[in-house]
C-alpha cells in the first residue's frame, strides 16, 4: 500500500499527476482542496483562491497544521489501497505523511508556463493577469505563519521532485519512474532492520528494569564491553530486606543548592550499585566498559562509575537532578550520551 502526498506550485501539473495515478495505477484520490471546498460550500462562500487559503489557515490554526491531512490519511488507511493526497501545502502536513510511511512528490514548472496553463483552464478564480498571478504567488510563498501554507518548504521536504516543463508524455514517464522507486524503497524499508548497538542495549535495560522493586523510576543498568554484557543491575532493597512494592517507599527530603526540595526513596540499593556488587562477587572487571542506564546516574553512583574505570555512560533519558553528575563525568573525561533529550518524570518527584 502506497500513500503519496502531492505538493507543488499552482499550474505545475499536480492535477495531471493525480489523473494519471487514478486512471493507470488505480490510486484512490483524496484532496485537501476538496475538503476545503466542502467547508466553503457549507458556509455558502465562493471557492476562490483567497477563500480557500483563508479557511485552510483558519482550520490549521484551530486544530493544528496537519489536521486536514490526518483526516484524509485516516480515510486512506481504512480503504487499504494505494492512495494519493493532493494539495499538501503546510510543512506539518508533509511531515505527517512522511513520518507515517507515506511519500511526498513535488511538481514544479517555470512561472510563465504555469501561468499559461492556469489561464487555459478558463475558470473564474484563475482569470487574473500575469502581474496579479506573480503577486498572489509571492504572498503565498512568503508566509512565516506556522499554521499557514509554505510551499517552498514543502517542496524542499519532498522525497521526489518532478520538473514539468515538457509534455504530458514525459511527465507520465517521470511518474512511472518515481512510483517504481517508491515501491522498491517501501519493500526495502519493510524488511527487518537490525537495531544499532546503543538501541539494542537500551532495550535490554528496559527488560532489566522490570525486575526493579521501586516504582519511582524502575532504575536499571547493564555494563557492556566489546559488545558483550558483563553484569546487570536494578533498583531493589538489600537481600532479606522488605521491598517498596511490599511496604511502600522510605522517602527522605533533601534541599538542593538552588533551594529546591526534592524527595528520594532510600529503601533501595541503586541499579548501578547492585551491578557493581555483582561484578565484585563474580570477579568481573569493569575497566573500560560502557554502562547503559535508563536515566543519568545520581552523584554517588557517578563517583563509583568513575572509580571503576568505565569509559562511557549512555542513558535513555535525563535525571531531573543530574546536572552535577553530568559535570563530574565531563571532568573525568567519560563520554555521556542520551537517546532522548528529555527528563524522566515519576511520582512524588518533588515535595
Amino acid at each position: 500500500m502506497l500513500i503519496i502526498g502531492i505538493t507543488g506550485t499552482l499550474g505545475a501539473g499536480k492535477g495531471t499527476v493525480v489523473e494519471y495515478l487514478i486512471k493507470n495505477k488505480n490510486f484512490k484520490h483524496y484532496s485537501v482542496s476538496g475538503y476545503l471546498k466542502e467547508k466553503l460550500i457549507q458556509r455558502k462562500l465562493m471557492a476562490d483562491r483567497s477563500n480557500l487559503q483563508n479557511i485552510a489557515n483558519e482550520i490549521r490554526e484551530k486544530f493544528g497544521p496537519d489536521f486536514i491531512t490526518q483526516k484524509l490519511f485516516e480515510k486512506a488507511k481504512v480503504k487499504n489501497a494505494d492512495a494519493i493526497i493532493e494539495s499538501i501545502r503546510n510543512p506539518k502536513e508533509a511531515e505527517f505523511i512522511k513520518s507515517h510511511g507515506g511519500f511526498l512528490i513535488a511538481i514544479t514548472a517555470s512561472q510563465k508556463l504555469r501561468y499559461k496553463r492556469v489561464k487555459s483552464r478558463g475558470s473564474e478564480k484563475d482569470n487574473v493577469t500575469f502581474k496579479e498571478f506573480i503577486k498572489q504567488e509571492k504572498r503565498e510563498l512568503q508566509s512565516k505563519d506556522p499554521n499557514a501554507q509554505n510551499l517552498p518548504k514543502c517542496i524542499k521536504m519532498a522525497d521526489y521532485k518532478i520538473t514539468n516543463n515538457s509534455t504530458v508524455k514525459n511527465l507520465n514517464i517521470n511518474i512511472e519512474e518515481v512510483i517504481r522507486k517508491m515501491k522498491t524503497k517501501k519493500i526495502t524499508s519493510e524488511r527487518h532492520k537490525r537495531p544499532a548497538w546503543d538501541n539494542y542495549f537500551t532495550e535490554i535495560v528496559k527488560a532489566v528494569s522490570t525486575r526493579g522493586t521501586c516504582n519511582r523510576g524502575h532504575a536499571s543498568c547493564i555494563f557492556v564491553k566489546d559488545k558483550q554484557i558483563l553484569v546487570t543491575g536494578y533498583a531493589g532493597s538489600p537481600i532479606g530486606f522488605p521491598h517498596c512494592d511490599e511496604v511502600g517507599h522510605d522517602l527522605r527530603k533533601s534541599i538542593d543548592e538552588d533551594g529546591t526540595i526534592t524527595q528520594h526513596c532510600v529503601r533501595t540499593v541503586h541499579a548501578e550499585q547492585n551491578a557493581l556488587c555483582q561484578a565484585a562477587k563474580r570477579g568481573v572487571a569493569l575497566d573500560g566498559a560502557t554502562v547503559y542506564v535508563n536515566m543519568t546516574p545520581c552523584r554517588t553512583c557517578t563517583m563509583l562509575l568513575i572509580n571503576c574505570g568505565v569509559k562511557r555512560v549512555f542513558a535513555e533519558k535525563k535525571y531531573h537532578a543530574g546536572s552535577e553528575s553530568e559535570a563530574m563525568l565531563k571532568k573525568a573525561k567519560i563520554k555521556l550520551g542520551y537517546k532522548f533529550n528529555e527528563v524522566v518524570k515519576y511520582k512524588n518527584q518533588k515535595g
